[in-house]
């Protein structure tokens, strides 16, 4: 039964993943030609991508504690951005390319640490409010 809720949770993870992908490259694509304000295209973007991280790796781990997750989130987020203070020809290079704007930016910035620390604590907190109702339709 462990083993059943631990795959169930993965694919449910998994998919939230692409939604949440979906939604950061719609929102990169098309925020400005609806009229959102730059902040909310940035940071929202940033917000996504910490709630990706969340996603990804409780999806890797398995791990039902949210708290655990989230610690290796903001891990990972943390390492990320200060990777931004490294660099080499090579690297810098990548963070040119799309794939290395979206994946490791290029600037290092406290305001995406937050924004990464708020999608992070966004996503775990609609995990554990999703995990509390499931429980209470079981009992």
């Amino acid at each position: 039964m462990i083993a059943r809720e631990t795959f169930s949770k993965r694919i449910g993870r998994g998919l939230a993943v692409l939604a949440v992908i979906a939604a950061g490259l719609a929102l990169r694509r098309f925020g400005y030609e609806i009229g959102l304000p730059f902040t909310m295209v940035k940071y929202g973007g940033s917000i996504l991508w910490g709630s990706m991280v969340f996603l990804l790796v409780g999806m890797l781990t398995g791990s039902a504690r949210i708290a655990l997750v989230a610690s290796g989130a903001m891990a990972i987020a943390l390492a990320v951005e200060l990777s931004r203070l490294y660099h080499t020809p090579e690297l810098d290079a990548f963070r040119l390319t799309t794939a290395g704007k979206l994946l490791l930016g290029r600037v290092f910035s406290l305001w995406n640490i937050l924004a990464y620390a708020t999608g992070i604590a966004g996503a775990a907190v609609v995990e554990a409010s999703l995990l509390n109702r499931a429980r209470g339709s079981v009992a």
